[in-house]
């Protein structure tokens, strides 16, 4: 009889001859929030998970669009909040501590280091360096840290430096989108067995292909491909009062976000999200578009209804659901997700209901519809 197959005794053997091994899976444990439950939910299938330790995502889109809002105030606010170290990288010389701290981050040195430097070498050797270090603290010593680019467009070569320097700018010959894609595929490479991630913006061009219109990311697809989150992100005008009348004078912006590429929910959903000036972002911004594309929230004369899994209905207007009036919101998404998967039910299998614990039983010959749910 042949001799069973020693595990323990290869990965004993391989983890010695190969540095940097990581061996079983590397699923996210640690998650920041976008600062929106509609964008959140769509990037991880989460109201409450924005973006992952441990991978590299990506917000790209034209420059007013609310890239810098969403990476370098929101999450950066939200990883503080989870005692999460943050290193952000300005590589546009555009991030002001007055800025950031209008939006909540704490620009402390004990919170927060901020880096400027544009060399795409120079943000490589940091990063290196970094987890140099990094693995060499003992297991239970190492911090949860979170890098941020802002942006890696603005990124420059060596070449554009010393075409720059002698007066002769003939392009780097393709070596940015080279350089970009090798600096991503070592990073997802060295964090992703650690509670290390990175966040970076990116700006797009219009498309100029008529079968394809969607715009696009700059840099090469080569760093797209090694991404595990990509958004692209449009701007918009927001012409609305506070009270959500239409006017005429520009009061913010609205960014579509469309989610192109991500491993924890379905690729290619979008959603506005609305941000005034005054004011700033409403997390429950584009929820109820959410809800209401979904068929969880339906129109019934000029108010829109929602029916709980206790069969509770709710029965308000537009402004009030947008207002989150008496918690609203807050019930769609507790229920969103035991409800949605009874909806994704085959029409073979519909005679299963859920009943008001979200428990899944079988009806006794009911016919499966709204009001079951």
């Amino acid at each position: 009889m042949a001799k069973p197959f020693d595990v323990s005794k290869f990965r004993k053997d391989i983890t010695k001859s190969i540095d940097g091994l990581s061996i079983g899976f590397n699923d996210p444990t640690d998650w920041i929030s976008t600062g929106n439950y509609a964008l959140n939910y769509l990037i991880s299938g989460d109201f409450n998970k924005g973006v992952p330790l441990g991978k590299v995502t990506v917000f790209a889109g034209e420059s007013g669009a609310g890239k810098s809002y969403f990476a370098s105030g929101n999450i950066v606010k939200s990883a503080q909040a989870q005692g999460i170290f943050v290193v952000l990288i300005d590589t546009e010389n555009a991030l002001d501590e007055a800025w950031l701290k209008a939006l909540g981050v704490d620009t402390s040195e004990s919170k927060l280091l901020k880096l400027s430097m544009s060399m795409i070498d120079d943000v490589a050797k940091t990063v290196s360096t970094f987890m140099k270090d990094y693995k060499a603290l003992p297991d239970g010593e190492r911090p949860k840290v979170l890098f941020v680019i802002d942006s890696l467009g603005m990124m420059l070569t060596p070449t554009d430096v010393n075409q720059f320097e002698a007066g002769d700018m003939k392009g780097d010959l393709g070596r940015k989108p080279k350089a970009l894609t090798a600096l991503v595929r070592n990073t997802v490479n060295m964090f992703g067995s650690y509670n290390v991630g990175m966040v970076c913006t990116n700006h797009t061009y219009a498309s100029q292909d008529m079968f394809d219109p969607d715009d696009k990311i700059s840099g090469g697809q080569g760093f797209i491909y090694a991404s595990s989150i990509v958004v692209a992100m449009r701007k918009l005008k927001l012409k609305e009062d506070e009270d959500g009348n239409k006017i005429t004078q520009v009061k913010g912006i609205r960014a579509a976000c469309k989610v192109m590429k991500t491993r924890y929910a379905k690729p290619f959903e979008s959603v506005q999200v609305k941000i005034p000036y005054e004011t700033g972002m409403n997390p429950y911004s584009g929820l109820v578009d959410l809800a209401e594309g979904t068929g969880l929230l339906t129109k019934q004369g000029n108010r829109l209804r929602f029916l709980t899994s206790d069969k509770q209905e709710i029965l308000q207007f537009r402004k009030a659901w947008e207002r989150n009036e008496d918690g609203c919101l807050d019930k769609v998404m507790l229920d969103f997700n035991k409800i949605e998967e009874v909806l994704s039910i085959p029409e073979e299998e519909k005679d299963l209901v859920v009943d008001g614990h979200g428990d899944v039983h079988e009806s006794a010959g009911e016919t499966f519809n709204e009001e079951n749910v």
